[in-house]
């Protein structure tokens, strides 16, 4: 475990992002690396290399599985993005800019920053406590808790790599009691509101950086490395020589980019349904 803390963050009651977590480190010890201008790549050019196997017709287990990596949102929480629910909350739409974003036309900094201007239209000064609120009442997806347990009780470290928003997803990170992870997240001022820019700590395109540093930080290899999310930019997650699960796909570029991948997808909102490729 590698958190800065020098432990696991303590298990929540529901999903709640108030409390100790607000001030936690939210992300391992790759903080001090991973923090930079995070320029998008077209997704095209940043998988076509990749080699991709076909699924099977009937679910079997990928690999010997000793590391899962999870994206966070849309995966472990029914929400397809913890960007999105700020946006429901203030009530804007970043529909346009996401597309862009996905097209590789602008960069994970540059989305963000239109975000939170977007939000500040809206409301200004926006307060660390209203993002809080803001995520009450989203929901773990279903099977996730009891995933993660399985993995857990036959000793597979489990991790979160996310570019979501840090203080939802250390609430998510507690109440799992995942061994690591990491997210974006916002920069604060003295007086505790939003400030204008996002910290960028990872491309939203670029996942595999990160769980390769992972995986040296912990001396796993690849091949036992299964990662899980739900949308053609975690197809970055698949490493070279690890696996990747594509799960309930939302948009249909994203089950188009799946498909087009051969990456064994699992459709429908429980978890528990990806048991049987890492053999839980």
């Amino acid at each position: 475990m590698i958190h800065q803390n020098g432990g696991k963050p303590a298990r929540t009651q529901g999903v709640s992002v108030r409390g100790p977590l607000s001030s936690a480190p939210p992300f391992f010890a790759l903080q001090g690396v991973f923090h930079f201008e995070c320029v998008a790549k077209p997704f095209k050019a940043a998988h076509s290399a990749l080699s991709m196997s076909t699924p099977s017709a009937t679910p079997q287990p990928l690999t010997d599985v000793t590391c899962v990596v999870f994206d966070c949102d849309g995966v472990l929480v029914d929400a397809v993005s913890s960007w999105r629910t700020l946006h429901d909350h203030f009530g804007t739409d970043n529909s346009a800019n996401l597309q862009r974003f996905i097209r590789g036309e602008i960069s994970d900094s540059e989305f963000m920053r239109l975000d939170i201007k977007k939000w500040k239209s809206i409301e200004d000064p926006i307060h660390r406590e209203d993002l809080f609120r803001a995520y009450a009442g989203v929901q773990l997806m279903a099977g996730a808790r009891e995933l993660v347990e399985r993995l857990q009780q036959r000793g597979i470290f489990v991790a979160i790599v996310s570019a979501g928003v840090d203080l939802f997803v250390a609430s998510i990170a507690a109440m799992l009691k995942v061994d690591d992870w990491i997210a974006n997240g916002f920069e604060f001022n003295e007086d505790d509101t939003l400030g204008d820019e996002g910290i960028c700590r990872l491309h939203a395109t670029g996942k595999g950086e990160i769980i390769q540093r992972l995986l040296e930080m912990n001396n796993l290899e690849p091949e036992g490395c299964v990662s899980i999310g739900d949308s053609e930019m975690d197809l970055s997650m698949l490493i070279d020589g690890g696996h990747f699960i594509g799960f309930n796909p939302t948009r249909e570029s994203s089950l188009s980019s799946f498909e087009s991948a051969g990456v064994p997808i699992v459709v429908g909102k429980n978890l528990l349904e990806v048991a049987p490729y890492l053999g839980v």
